[in-house]
């Protein structure tokens, strides 16, 4: 008990030692064209290219609460529900927090909403944070894990 109250208090202290630390250029701009990659797959329904942005290990836990694992479990599962339940729409990032963990893990927290096209405002219901974590490997960054929450809890 001793020992795993110590490393979590660890953990905890270089998370936050490591919070304040500001994305680099380069950094910022992989983690944005991530999100990009990710939405542009969302728009077009295509869980392979959903899945492209995760580490062949990854996992991802939905809207709904279903856990997907691996990339070939994320796009398998994504274009499932792509086929299967989600509406044409896009995703729309509300706001975003990026906590470093070292130089080779970030911590990224988003608010987000679906639209239904032709609109512009978030679909009712739809608004989430995610919680993604993302580690960089030989130079590439990618999702480790996903997750992501309802706001507004169901009735």
């Amino acid at each position: 008990m001793k020992k795993w109250l110590v490393a979590t208090l660890s953990v905890a202290a270089v998370v936050t030692a490591s919070a304040t630390a500001q994305a680099s250029g380069d950094d910022q701009a992989a983690f944005n064209r991530i999100l990009k990659q990710q939405q542009d797959a969302w728009f077009h329904e295509d869980g392979r290219a959903f899945a492209e942005t995760f580490t062949t290990t990854a996992d991802l836990v939905t809207f709904n609460g279903d856990h997907l694992r691996t990339r070939e479990g994320i796009a398998k599962g994504m274009q499932y529900y792509f086929d299967n339940y989600i509406d044409h729409n896009h995703i729309k990032v509300l706001d975003e927090t990026v906590q470093h963990s070292g130089s080779d893990l970030v911590f990224i927290v988003r608010t987000t909403c679906l639209v239904q096209p032709p609109d512009t405002d978030c679909r009712d219901g739809s608004l989430s944070r995610n919680t993604n974590t993302l580690v960089r490997r030989h130079g590439r960054w990618l999702q480790q894990s996903f997750q992501n929450t309802r706001v507004v809890a169901l009735p």
